[in-house]
């Protein structure tokens, strides 16, 4: 451990996490303006439902295809043909939104293809920071890019908010610009993304999405941990559009209701600093089972409907889901084989995810129908489940820690 690099002096992760970073910023800015443009077009919260569920759904349908691609081809390469094709279809939507002559059609197919790309590289990141970072050093690095992650979502949705009212294409020409910088960040770093391959694994793609499949089955604690995520990624994606939707009823303008997620940004951030503290103090069954029941303080909207009280009442559970994120991720990256690992995280990422295209979806509906207290108040007895399964849980409750699976693969 002495001898390891501080990893603000790995160049290659360095160079990684900043092209992160500025892309993530424009993706968040340009997240918060389809919404907000698909309101001003169309003033349905079902659409802009629909428009969220459009950029999230290529999770469901890539994410399993994606893990095959990352471990079969240079990793690198999709990442930086994946940050191509969303410069050209976000500045596309950007011109053709400055010119007048938008149609609501070409908003979801735009979220489409973004989310399409981002499936993929986001897959093919997870395994370049293991090439980057050492192993003992994973999950203090995952916690790193929680914190950018956090940062990110601090400073893109209110400039976001503040584009979009200066101009509509602007937040997605942004965006655009954001892409082409990460591309470039790419290029300049000189690790190899994965190890050498001694052969090309030429089955078909079913049977090598089944070995990552039965890999992360196997592995029960992983697989209770995807399988929670479902419900929490689900409440997690129609919480963001009842904040907006409920903002709106409220009176409150687009640059106020950027300002309102960036305080999630900013309670995620200081959740990112503090998680390596947490992960020495705390056992990974507390940590699990602590921020399950934290997500009931949400609560407080069902009793004070005041978009305000909604922020406040989900600040504990946003403030501890990244030593969550990173704790689980770490773990996953340090021990699956560097073959699998497109495939392991990306059974895992489609797994956990896959509640996170219908919550914007379900949320429009219930808030075509409903109030934001009621829809919130469905969501809560969601939470409530989550808590009770996560509390119960066998594999949770005898997982083995970070540190011993980490010293039995013989780091």
């Amino acid at each position: 451990m002495a001898d390891l690099l501080p990893l603000r002096r790995n160049r290659d992760f360095v160079l990684l996490q900043t092209g992160q970073a500025l892309s993530t910023v424009g993706s968040e800015a340009s997240g918060v303006a389809y919404t907000l443009l698909v309101l001003a077009l169309t003033h349905s919260p079902a659409k802009a439902g629909l428009t969220g569920f459009a950029r999230l759904i290529p999770w469901v349908l890539f994410a399993l295809p994606a893990g095959v691609v990352v471990d079969r081809w240079n990793r690198k390469h999709v990442m930086i043909v994946s940050d191509v094709v969303r410069v050209v279809a976000l500045a596309s939507l950007g011109v053709v939104a400055a010119m007048g002559r938008l149609s609501f059609a070409q908003i979801p197919i735009v979220a489409f293809v973004e989310g399409s790309m981002l499936v993929f590289f986001n897959i093919a990141e997870i395994g370049a920071v293991r090439s980057v970072v050492p192993t003992p050093q994973l999950q203090r690095a995952f916690a790193t890019e929680q914190a950018r992650l956090s940062s990110v979502y601090l400073a893109g949705p209110p400039l976001g908010g503040f584009l979009f009212g200066v101009g509509r294409s602007l937040p997605f020409l942004v965006d655009a610009v954001s892409y082409a910088f990460s591309t470039g960040t790419l290029l300049a770093m000189r690790t190899p993304f994965q190890e050498e391959r001694e052969e090309i694994d030429t089955r078909k793609l079913r049977a090598q999405i089944a070995e990552g499949f039965a890999w992360l089955w196997r592995h029960t604690f992983l697989r209770t941990c995807a399988l929670l995520f479902v419900g929490t990624n689900f409440a997690f994606g129609a919480l963001e559009l009842t904040l907006i939707v409920a903002a709106r009823r409220q009176g409150l303008h687009s640059a106020a209701i950027g300002g309102l997620l960036a305080v999630w940004g900013a309670l995620s951030l200081a959740g990112s600093v503090a998680a390596p503290r947490f992960h020495k103090l705390l056992s990974m069954r507390t940590i699990l089972v602590g921020s399950s029941w934290l997500a009931l303080t949400i609560a407080a909207y069902v009793v004070e409907p005041n978009v305000f009280v909604l922020v406040a009442g989900t600040a504990p559970f946003v403030f501890f889901n990244p030593t969550v994120n990173a704790m689980i991720i770490g773990y996953r990256v340090a021990i699956v084989p560097d073959r699998l690992q497109g495939r392991v995280n990306s059974v895992a990422r489609s797994l956990a995810l896959l509640g996170l295209p219908l919550g914007p979806v379900v949320a429009g509906l219930l808030l075509g129908s409903f109030s934001a207290r009621t829809t919130v108040t469905f969501l809560l007895a969601g939470f409530v489940v989550l808590a009770v399964v996560t509390t119960a849980s066998r594999s949770i409750r005898t997982a083995p820690s970070f540190v011993e699976v980490t010293e039995g693969a013989g780091s």
